[in-house]
This record gives C-alpha cells, structure tokens and sequence, in this order.
C-alpha cells in the first residue's frame, strides 16, 4: 500500500477518491511505566517507556487504516495524516487518516 502525505504520487495517476481510511487505538500508560517515568521526571531526559508506547500506538492505527484502505479497494492512501488526543487521565487515543484512492 503506497501512504504518502502529499495529495498526488508521482508518476501515478488518481482515477478514483474511495473515500477516508481511518485506524485508531486508545493506549493507557500502566503502573510499571509511571513508577519508572516518575523517577525519569526527577532526574529529566526522555522518557523512553513513553516514546515506545507511543510509536507502537501509531503504528498500531496505521496498520488499521492500512486495513480499513484495503477493504474499500484502494491502491494507495494520500494527504495521509496523525492525530492524538486525551481520552481520560492517563489515556489517549492515536488517530491515523488519508483518503484511500484507486490508481491507475
């Protein structure tokens, strides 16, 4: 499946808009990782445990947009984009989207 954040791909041809392919996941951070994060926070840095989460969660919901594009028959997913948002205290929800097309 070609992604791309652009409105066209090079080289090909748009015959067809689908309509949106969306993936989404609601992740919550667990007591291990707060403990572990809450020292981090002394002592600064990057929390890593986070920064894994958080790409598993992403990759998580395009996998599932990626899906979602195959089930309405698209080639390819364009103007592809992310989005999070805070679900509750301790949780957010990572939201992938692009317009699924045919190609021709």
């Amino acid at each position: 499946m070609l992604i791309t954040t652009t409105e066209t791909i090079p080289g090909k041809e748009i015959v067809e808009i689908l309509g949106i392919a969306r993936g989404s996941t609601v992740r919550a951070r667990n007591i291990g990782r707060d403990i572990f994060a809450g020292l981090k926070n002394i002592v600064g840095g990057e929390i890593s445990e986070y920064t894994k989460l958080q790409a598993y969660a992403r990759e998580q919901a395009m996998e599932r947009m990626i899906e979602d594009a195959i089930d309405l028959g698209a080639d390819a997913i364009v103007c592809f984009r992310l989005g999070s948002a805070m679900i509750m205290q301790g949780a957010a929800e990572i939201l992938a989207y692009g317009t699924a097309v045919k190609l021709k």
